[in-house]
């Protein structure tokens, strides 16, 4: 009797299984609209040595959790690459950071040399990889329009 029992449970079983999601609504999924995914996927955008870039900086970019955004460039380098990253805007005070693609600072730059909030940054690459350079605003801003240029320096003989 129970092997009957059991034997018509299993028969049954792939059918509840099988039942299309829209045919048995929860009441909780009646009661709470159901929220859109996510529709950005996070994709640092390509850099090139020697390309300069014009961009905004926006909330419409990675939140910081300081009260500001920021926006991820890719770029691959070589081991012994010598380069420097020049990071100018007129509208917000910039910050220039050099990542690994695992999110560890490799170098950062608030300030250049000039005396103004641009940020000017030379590092040596220590190992071949891919690699990000993160623009930011310092403090509690939104940002504004920037120009991004990243320069494979090379040695004077």
């Amino acid at each position: 009797m129970i092997m009957k029992r059991l034997t018509a449970l299993l028969s049954v079983l792939p059918a509840l299984v099988l039942l299309p999601a829209q045919a048995q609504p929860s009441k909780l999924a009646q009661a709470q609209p159901s929220k859109p995914a996510q529709s950005r996927i996070y994709t640092p955008i390509p850099l090139t040595s020697g390309q300069e870039i014009s961009d905004r900086l926006s909330e419409s970019d990675i939140p910081t959790g300081q009260g500001n955004f920021a926006r991820d460039y890719a770029i691959q380098l070589q081991t012994g690459d010598q380069i420097s990253v020049d990071l100018v805007s007129n509208t917000f005070d910039t910050i220039v950071t050099l990542m690994t693609n695992r999110g560890s600072t490799v170098a950062e730059n608030d300030d250049g040399l000039d005396g103004t909030t641009n940020s000017l940054l030379f590092t040596r690459i220590a190992k071949t990889g891919d690699y990000i350079i993160r623009v930011k605003a310092f403090g509690e801003t939104t940002g504004g329009p920037f120009k991004l240029k990243l320069t494979k320096l090379r040695p004077a003989n």
